[in-house]
């Protein structure tokens, strides 16, 4: 028989039987709904995480520290011995001192992080409000969400805002190295943005190029070392270490996320595999209660020269296209749930103050997964009845009543 043939048939039984395919088809389109929503929230978590600690230089990134501050000081001259070692692109150096900020009539302690303009992109900080430094700002800062909170103002409110330091560094003239010296930076620095951190301590990050002239720095906390490939990263770490310092990655807690997301991935699909299996059960029932019906129908197609594979294959292409119609409706059912509640919980998340989020994520890969898993489950749930209609003697079907 030809496929054409096969395919009218098909078709025929379709029109013929609208009610019990279009419930069956919802089954299925149900079920990959269920599975489609569930994995796709499990990327969207983890997309909205990474995209929220990760830039394409960070992952390249290396921190610095040193192991021992009186063995190995991270001053210039280990600056250089770090730019020295093979496939070191670029460094940043980190400075860090306690200091007190004032903003009007009130003063706070706060940390001040001095840094340059290659230490953004490296740490991959990007401000909630306001703007990150660029190349011609002077005496510009940005802050931590703590800082607003310090001064009792709302986020949006602090922007623009101008305030005056104090900074801490070691007495190099006082012969206890813990005793600390105030240095006073005259000039007035705007706020330029303001990241979210969970830190409840507050933050302030500036050029190094507004204060150097000022802040006599010797030594620095950390050094932001990026690597030119991803291949170098574990070489160039190996080598650091030899060196004395201690080393850390972005890279590795992106890898331990993504092994933590993979598994919650897994069992959000094992969940929505369950509705997949019941709706497999469903497709055979339907199946078999249509052999059931048309067994007559087989009893002439083979009297008048059809073969057992024809019968098969009548059988087995219904079946899969009930699953290739399931898989398809089941995606868009799929993504206007999801897309529904995304716009729910970001309703209530900025009526609360907070920001949108970016809650599934749909891969293509994972699109074309759902249509063939669907088509599968369609010749799965199909191939039992097609089996038995192949197998029926045409004597007893023309003679079943």
């Amino acid at each position: 028989m030809k496929v054409k043939d096969l395919l009218n048939i098909s078709l025929q039984n379709f029109k013929n039987r609208k009610s019990r395919i279009f419930f069956t088809v919802l089954g299925v389109s149900v079920a990959i709904a269920a599975v489609l929503f569930l994995v796709s929230f499990g990327y969207g978590l983890q997309s909205s995480l990474l995209e929220k600690i990760t830039t394409k230089d960070s992952l390249l990134t290396l921190d610095v520290m040193s192991s021992d501050a009186e063995l190995i000081k991270l001053n210039e001259e280990t600056l250089n011995k770090i730019s020295g070692v093979e496939n070191v692109e670029k460094i940043s150096p980190h400075g860090q001192a306690p200091g007190n900020i004032t903003l009007g009539d009130l003063t706070s302690e706060s940390t001040i992080n001095i840094i340059d303009l290659d230490y953004i992109k490296l740490e991959g900080i990007s401000p909630k409000i306001g703007r990150n430094f660029e190349s011609g700002d002077q005496n510009k800062i940005i802050i931590n969400s703590s800082i607003a909170k310090l001064f009792n103002l709302e986020e949006n409110d602090i922007i623009g805002k101008k305030i005056k330091m104090v900074v801490f560094l070691p007495d190099e003239e006082s012969e206890n190295a813990s005793e600390l010296k105030a240095y006073n930076l005259e000039q007035d620095f705007e706020i330029l943005g303001l990241i979210e951190d969970s830190d409840t301590q507050g933050q302030i990050f500036i050029k190094n190029t507004d204060v150097l002239s000022v802040l006599p720095i010797k030594e620095y906390s950390s050094v932001k070392v990026k690597i030119n490939n991803q291949t170098n990263l574990d070489e160039a770490r190996n080598k650091l270490i030899s060196m004395g310092f201690l080393v850390s990655a972005l890279s590795d807690t992106v890898d331990q996320a993504n092994q933590i997301f993979g598994v919650i991935q897994i069992v959000l699909g094992i969940f929505g595999t369950v509705a997949l299996i019941v709706a497999a059960i469903g497709l055979i029932n339907t199946m078999t209660i249509s052999l059931l019906e048309r067994t007559n129908e087989i009893g002439i197609m083979r009297a008048i020269g059809a073969a057992p594979g024809d019968i098969m294959w009548l059988f087995l292409g219904e079946s899969l296209m009930i699953g290739f119609l399931g898989g398809v409706s089941g995606i868009i059912l799929g993504v206007l749930s999801s897309q529904l509640v995304q716009v729910l919980v970001n309703l209530v998340s900025k009526s609360l103050g907070g920001e949108a989020l970016r809650l599934f994520s749909y891969p293509i890969w994972f699109i074309f997964f759902i249509i063939i898993l669907s088509s599968l489950v369609g010749l799965v749930g199909g191939f039992y009845p097609a089996r038995r209609a192949s197998k029926l003697n045409p004597l007893d079907a023309l003679r079943y009543k």
